[in-house]
């Protein structure tokens, strides 16, 4: 895989150089002409209050459902790309584009619950169906039968709660994939895991002034 970063708050984690308001390419090139616009799905209307899980499901699947949408994110060969939304309740959301065979890296969003759904193309996710201690740790031995997988197609969604560990992939050899994902509450951080075999490793926490 030639991307492992996980999703940002403000910004992907990559360079200042290579990233410049709300949307950029990953990991160098040109920033795309929507950088700084933030989007919402049409006919969407934001929740007053903080929003369930179930609610950021239903705001990723209405906004991957929207072509006009989708259609304005810029695709690049070369890296992700991405554009802000405007998410229900105060949740961050983002569309992001994934060019073939790039993924996140294992990490997980710490307190944050999150929602992701595909808009185009296939996306897979690995996931580990065990909740991971929130600090005092540097290796954990997995057990057995906490792997999970889910291939997520065109209008397909999941949520998930807080500390979800998982990783995101488009493993297509030749095809683009784009999805829409929310958080609430805005991540905190975001811890960055390597894997060898069953032995998870912490490897980086980033927060929010890490991406600026």
């Amino acid at each position: 895989m030639s991307q492992h970063q996980p999703l940002p708050r403000s910004g992907p984690p990559v360079p200042a150089s290579a990233a410049t308001g709300s949307s950029a390419v990953v990991p160098s090139g040109p920033v795309p002409p929507s950088a700084g616009v933030t989007s919402v799905p049409a006919g969407w209307a934001a929740a007053p209050t903080a929003p369930t899980s179930a609610e950021l499901l239903d705001f990723v699947r209405h906004a991957a459902a929207d072509p006009e949408l989708i259609a304005s994110l810029p695709l690049d060969p070369d890296g992700r790309t991405w554009v802000r939304l405007d998410g229900p309740g105060g949740s961050e959301a983002w569309l992001i584009g994934w060019p073939p065979r790039t993924g996140t890296g294992w990490h997980d969003h710490a307190d944050s619950l999150g929602a992701f759904a595909t808009a185009m193309g296939e996306l897979r996710e690995d996931s580990l169906a065990v909740r991971l201690p929130a600090s005092g740790w540097k290796t954990l031995e997995l057990h057995d039968g906490v792997d999970r997988e889910r291939r997520l197609g065109a209008g397909q969604g999941r949520a998930f709660g807080k500390h979800h560990v998982h990783e995101v992939l488009n493993e297509s050899a030749d095809r683009h994939a784009v999805s829409v994902h929310a958080y609430y509450p805005p991540l905190p951080l975001i811890r960055r895991f390597s894997r060898t075999g069953a032995v998870l490793r912490l490897e980086q926490v980033e927060r929010p002034e890490d991406w600026q």
